[in-house]
């Protein structure tokens, strides 16, 4: 008897609902950080101690500027979270981009959100 060796293109359905599980809740949390961002933002914008002019103007500047990059930090995680789930839906997501296999899953359980494998990625760094 000749056996097959069959080539695995996609995860499973049942797999899948595993990695949207995973990135529904990563989602949910990365939605309450960006919120808190904006949150701390939106009070030193309107807390009248920080428009006081002098030494601490420099610290309130660089706290401000940090508190934006980690919002755009949030907002571009968010945005790969959803594409993540889109290709969910599609029934590619753990599909290489670059090579057409599949993503290992212990890769995808700690970036859910990856669309190369790690031979790709480290093809692409060299």
């Amino acid at each position: 008897m000749q056996s097959k060796k069959t080539n695995i293109t996609r995860y499973s359905d049942s797999e899948l609902a595993v990695f949207e599980n995973l990135i529904v809740e990563k989602l949910t949390g990365a939605k309450s950080e960006l919120e808190f961002y904006m949150n701390q933002l939106q009070e030193m914008a309107q807390n009248p101690d920080t428009k006081v002019k002098g030494l601490d103007d420099g610290l309130s500047t660089v706290e401000s500027e940090r508190l934006t990059t980690l919002a755009g930090r949030q907002r571009k995680l968010i945005s790969h979270l959803e594409n993540a789930l889109i290709r969910i839906k599609n029934k590619v997501y753990g599909v290489c981009r670059e090579s057409g296999v599949l993503i290992s899953k212990e890769r995808l359980m700690a970036v859910p959100h990856a669309t190369l494998s790690i031979a790709a990625k480290q093809s692409k760094i060299k």
